[in-house]
């Protein structure tokens, strides 16, 4: 919780600034200043407090040890940071031979977080600033689930747009809502189900924990429990064998790995 109000304190201080420093990395993707000195505010408390710890950040890649390694995406959703739009998290997870055991997301420009750790329950913060423990939904039909699909881009880069049609008409209602905020939607029991191609570890390892803490279930497409598959799956757990089967169901592209 402190390298995230750290990570707070960094990513608030240059939002929304008209002479925001914007760069385009190799892969085509943006990248702000704010990025840099977020990871660089979460690493400086780690190299002081846990020197024996591994990192593995977004921007400055893979150091140390992976038996305990933290993992962190500074800002999840750097597009949104860039054009002004509040819907941006820091995610800070720890993994312990190769398993997320603590996850903390941060959304300091709407005053929301919510973290969770092996055994301990997932938890976020309330208007009066008490901590509400975390819940998925018992909604156990799909017909009465509610879907995120990320973007029908992702979708139909990976071969996927006949597995999103199936889903769309199957569930009550979908929407793209993007990046962190449907997983935290699930976990506090308002969708059942999540999924999104093209991911990176740091873009998922601190949502695992929240979303198993919650009671609900976090794989791969392919239904594995994987970190480095680039695809997530993630249910309120009553429906996850469900969903799977509906994505996968016969005539479904296999070329989503």
């Amino acid at each position: 919780m402190r390298l995230a109000d750290a990570a707070d304190a960094a990513s608030m201080d240059r939002f929304d600034a008209a002479d925001l420093e914007v760069q385009l990395k190799p892969d085509a993707t943006h990248v702000t200043e704010a990025d840099l000195a977020t990871e660089r505010a979460i690493r400086a408390i780690l190299e002081a407090e846990r020197p024996d710890d591994g990192v593995f950040g977004e921007e400055f890649g893979v150091t140390g040890s992976t038996h305990r390694q933290w993992i962190i995406d500074p800002i999840d959703g750097t597009a949104n940071y860039l054009k002004g739009i509040p819907m941006w998290t820091t995610l800070i997870a720890l993994s312990i031979d190769g398993v997320p055991r603590v996850g903390v997301a941060s959304q300091p420009a709407l005053g929301r977080r919510w973290w969770a750790a092996s055994g301990l329950g997932a938890w976020t913060n309330t208007l009066d600033g008490s901590p509400a423990r975390l819940a998925v939904s018992s909604v156990d039909a799909i017909e009465e689930a509610s879907a995120s699909f990320q973007s029908i881009r992702q979708w139909d880069e990976v071969g996927q747009m006949d597995a999103l049609l199936r889903l769309s008409r199957a569930v009550w209602r979908d929407r793209g809502y993007g990046d962190t905020w449907p997983y935290m939607l699930l976990a506090e029991g308002r969708l059942e189900f999540v999924a999104e191609f093209g991911v990176k570890e740091y873009d998922i390892a601190a949502l695992v924990p929240i979303i198993t803490e919650a009671g609900g279930q976090f794989t791969s497409f392919e239904g594995n429990d994987s970190l480095s598959e680039r695809s997530s799956v993630a249910t309120n757990g009553r429906l996850h064998a469900a969903f799977l089967a509906l994505l996968h169901a016969p005539g479904a592209s296999e070329s989503a790995r």
